[in-house]
């Protein structure tokens, strides 16, 4: 077998002030695969730390006894502390200073060993410490990466301001009701609110309240049993119940049927929910946020949403401003919403000439974040080369204004419908267009378009999934 070099072995600090302690360890330790560094006390050892973290490889856990001269276990403790992405502290005590260890636990130390040494003990020791820390540091690296993708853009006041309320409702377990336009990223602050509490590694679970039909949403919310209803073949899941230990996230909570607000509200007061064609209650730990793009207070004045479940969800109420409102943070937003396009499709993010920023910096964005998202998209196509120009942008933007009168000039080469080589393309054509102008129209209130339409707005949520004109 290879042995391994210096490079790949994990790097481990013994600190003791006794030269036959410390040689049996470094002894045990590199027979064990790790390379060992020894120190004589706390001062010597936190100046190898700062060295050795200066090259960019400090030690990965830190061996050190509790009584030393100079600077002591606790001193070197505390020290290591005080950095920025401290190693776990292992302290070597005494059967006096057992009391002592304990109370270093409680201020960091990652365990600690009673002399004399047992050297099955002191490798399980480590080698659970370095696991944890391990584990601590990947799911520190997903939480990170989760959030990357929900990340709040913007250095604008308005930004600012709800950056700095979600980081103070994250901790809490309060419900929380998120307001704004459509289009305006309120998802991105309802994950911002997950992802920064202390439920991150639990699941958030997204429930779109309008795209489930009223007969079928006691069901997608509390689950059912095997044959408790015409078409149900086995026992389901609902959303409350899958978001154990997790959020749940009541998106376009103002389109809510009234009969099945009544079940919400018990299910949120009680924390307990009973699902289709059973009778046992089953407890749920999860919390509740909510975000509409409706009026609920007019809502509840037209007795079309509840008074009481609007107070249940409305305990720490968040906006979020619309693009207009905030057009110093599109320089920004256009930067991060290029970037995540090319990482999807694997290519370099395309740049943007200046004066292309100025256009998009001075458009109103009806549609807000998603329609400035669409636009780039398109216009990053439409450009030739790496960069963005003005030119495609104007063009883009044009037909997206001209989407309330749509004429053929105005068409997208793929969106014509008279160039459909069959009249079942021609048709589909028509209709994905036809959607696309009323949505524009109503600046996508799904809402407000299904009752123009005269339909169900499960149904033209179903045409907008077909056609992805969300």
């Amino acid at each position: 077998m290879t042995a391994k070099s210096s490079e790949t072995r994990t790097p481990v600090l013994v600190v003791d002030d006794d030269g036959d302690i410390r040689l049996a360890l470094e002894m045990l330790l590199q027979y064990e695969g790790y390379e060992v560094w020894t120190a004589k006390d706390g001062a010597e050892a936190f100046g190898r730390f700062e060295s050795e973290r200066e090259k960019g490889r400090p030690p990965a856990l830190i061996l050190t006894d509790l009584k030393m001269p100079h600077v002591d276990g606790l001193g070197l403790l505390e020290k290591v502390q005080g950095e920025p992405d401290p190693p776990p502290v292992i302290l070597i005590s005494g059967h006096g200073d057992v009391a002592t260890a304990v109370e270093a636990i409680k201020g960091g130390a990652a365990n600690f060993l009673e002399k004399p040494l047992d050297e099955h003990r002191v490798v399980v020791t480590l080698r659970s410490a370095l696991r944890e820390r391990a584990l601590a540091t990947e799911n520190t690296g997903l939480r990170k990466q989760l959030t990357g993708r929900w990340e709040l853009v913007g250095e604008s006041a308005n930004m600012q301001r709800l950056a700095t309320q979600v980081a103070q409702v994250a901790s809490s377990d309060s419900a929380v009701l998120i307001t704004g336009e459509n289009g305006t990223g309120k998802e991105v602050v309802a994950r911002n609110l997950h992802y920064q509490g202390p439920r991150a590694a639990g699941p958030f679970v997204t429930v779109n309240c309008a795209a489930i039909p009223s007969e079928l949403i006691e069901s997608e919310l509390f689950g059912h049993e095997k044959g408790s209803f015409t078409g149900a073949f086995e026992r389901r899941t609902g959303h409350f119940e899958a978001a154990h230990g997790g959020t749940l996230f009541l998106d376009e909570v103002g389109d809510m049927p009234l009969d099945a607000q009544a079940k919400v509200l018990r299910a949120l007061e009680t924390l307990e929910i009973t699902r289709v064609g059973d009778s046992r209650s089953i407890p749920v730990d999860i919390r509740v946020i909510a975000a509409t793009n409706a009026d609920l207070s007019k809502a509840v004045e037209e007795k079309t949403f509840r008074l009481d479940l609007f107070y249940r969800l409305n305990v720490v109420p968040l906006r979020v401003p619309a693009l207009r409102e905030r057009r110093e943070d599109v320089p920004a937003l256009a930067d991060y919403l290029l970037g995540q396009m090319a990482e999807r499709s694997g290519r370099a993010a395309p740049g943007i000439e200046p004066d292309a920023l100025a256009l998009l910096a001075t458009h109103d964005w009806p549609g807000n974040v998603r329609q400035l998202r669409n636009v780039l998209e398109g216009a990053s196509v439409f450009s030739s080369g790496e960069t963005i120009t003005h030119e495609s942008l104007a063009e883009i933007l044009a037909v997206g204004s001209g989407l309330s009168s749509p004429t053929p000039s105005a068409f997208a080469a793929d969106e014509d419908p008279f160039q459909a080589a069959t009249f079942e393309e021609f048709k589909n054509a028509s209709e994905m267009l036809f959607f696309k102008q009323r949505l524009a129209k109503n600046e996508g209130n799904v809402k407000r378009t299904a009752e123009e339409l005269g339909m169900q707005r499960s149904h033209l949520y179903k045409k907008i999934d077909r056609y992805g004109l969300r």
